[in-house]
């Protein structure tokens, strides 16, 4: 378990002479509640854990792309049995550079690659096993997609991940605990430290072996330590302890997202039966109300990240080049998901050939297109500043002459904590208020949809909070209806 890291923030204190100055402190990814503590107190605690610096980075990239590709590219499968020979392996015309700039197109600021599925299959020349590209015909058995995938990263300004599945169904030491931790270890070593600077790594807890199957313990301390130590600037994702799964592979957040949260890290020791004590799981809805807070032993920034596959299945496959999902579709998502407070990890699966598909590449593109079209220029007219708002404060805000108006963006300062918990915004239209959407938590950002409206000026309320609401940006779009 990481160690608890606490920042002093000294803030200065407007329009005074004095050099006293009031601190505050701020507790950076974790804190343990004292013992004795009360609800108030641990609220009050609760409302200043914040990002570490990665993690606040992190949040900041909003749109990543998953690429899943494989031998079940090949075998048009979803998990692969790991029995494949790999001379079935053979996109003849990669390209990893046509996948980079796809995703620019689309606004996506970082490529998390499947360097190892469940079927074994390493996608690098590894020296762990034989089941890899060494032993397909692919460039000649000379290939590596790790490698290729990296330097164009680099090559573009993109931002590289990996996830290698701790399952393994090729592996002989699979089920043996100490024997299979090492092979997976040092395979781990290999992606980080032969492929220069590594941003995310990605694994999840499967084993899908079965009630009869075999039994594997992972080393998940030993496993996080390595990359802490070899890549510290990496955000471990979903058995790490920066990133959380939301919980659903549908592109939905929470309507209320808390990245300040009592979930545990599953690979933190404890972490299980903590959760469970609280009647905490992946996919329950509450993770931070205050009487869920109340009953904590601590809290963690523990920010959520939304998967979801813009075609039905992980993998390309040719028949559901029909099925790709709609622009209308994707922006749905895109609401679901950055739009709730979290990060979204869109699936994009390489084709036979080794590129990403047509039909895909122009859905990737249009989504990009639109975000920056409807989300950039703000109808505010006002300057937008830091707001430090007490519960029930309202400020208002007014609109650009003769701009219509049906979506609002509202995000919190999350150096300073996550904080809102319910607010309200209006709409100044024909000399009345009338209340156009509401919502619970803000954090990095919130985004709703409302009916248009041709509105004066519009009022945001924060109804509920903990200690003083930071909000850093209030941004009023017009975005355009799109049809199926």
């Amino acid at each position: 378990m990481k160690r608890l890291l606490t920042t002093i923030f000294t803030l200065a204190l407007l329009g005074c002479a004095q050099t006293t100055q009031p601190t505050e402190t701020y507790y950076t990814q974790h804190v343990t509640f004292p013992e004795g503590a009360t609800p108030e107190q641990k609220i009050d605690m609760a409302a200043r854990v914040v990002p570490s610096d990665k993690q606040l980075a992190w949040q900041q990239l909003e749109l990543t792309a998953f690429i899943h590709f494989g031998i079940n590219t090949f075998t048009d499968s979803e998990w692969g049995s790991g029995t494949e020979d790999p001379a079935m392996f053979n996109p003849t015309a990669l390209d990893c550079e046509q996948w980079v700039l796809t995703l620019k197109k689309g606004g996506f600021k970082m490529v998390i690659l499947t360097a190892k599925h469940h079927d074994g299959f390493c996608l690098w020349p590894t020296a762990t096993t034989d089941h890899s590209v060494v032993n397909s015909p692919w460039r000649e058995g000379k290939g590596d997609v790790v490698r290729e995938l990296s330097e164009a990263c680099r090559k573009h300004d993109m931002k590289f991940g990996f996830y290698l599945s701790p399952w393994d169904r090729h592996a002989p030491t699979y089920g043996d605990s100490p024997a299979y931790n090492a092979y997976f270890i040092a395979q781990l070593t290999e992606l980080l430290t032969n492929y220069g600077k590594v941003d995310e790594v990605w694994f999840d807890g499967a084993c899908g072996e079965g009630p009869n199957g075999k039994r594997q313990a992972y080393d998940w301390e030993s496993i996080l330590a390595t990359v802490n130590t070899l890549q510290p600037n990496a955000v471990t994702a979903i058995m790490g302890d920066d990133v959380r799964w939301v919980g659903n592979e549908g592109g939905r957040g929470r309507e209320t997202e808390w990245s300040a949260t009592p979930y545990t890290p599953l690979s933190h020791k404890g972490g299980p039966e903590a959760n469970e004590a609280l009647g905490l799981g992946e996919m329950t809805p509450d993770l931070g109300s205050r009487e869920l807070v109340a009953r904590a032993a601590g809290i963690y920034w523990y920010p959520s990240e939304v998967d979801v596959s813009i075609r039905p299945g992980w993998f390309y496959h040719t028949y559901e080049d029909d099925k790709v999902r709609s622009l209308k579709n994707l922006v749905d998502i895109y609401y679901t998901s950055v739009g709730r407070n979290s990060v979204l990890l869109l699936n994009i699966p390489p084709d036979r050939r080794g590129l990403i598909h047509e039909i895909d590449a122009e859905r990737i593109e249009a989504l990009g297109n639109y975000i920056a079209e409807n989300f950039t220029q703000s109808k505010i007219s006002d300057e937008v500043g830091t707001w430090h708002a007490e519960a029930g404060a309202s400020r208002e805000y007014e609109i650009k002459a003769g701009e219509r108006v049906n979506t609002v963006l509202l995000q919190e300062d999350i150096r300073r904590g996550q904080r809102v918990e319910r607010f309200t915004v209006e709409a100044y239209v024909d000399g009345a208020w009338r209340v156009v959407t509401e919502g619970t938590t803000i954090g990095y950002k919130r985004m709703l949809r409302f009916e248009e409206c041709a509105a004066e000026r519009i009022r945001v309320t924060i109804n509920e909070c903990r200690a003083t609401a930071n909000i850093s940006n209030v941004a009023l779009f017009c975005a355009a209806e799109i049809e199926e």
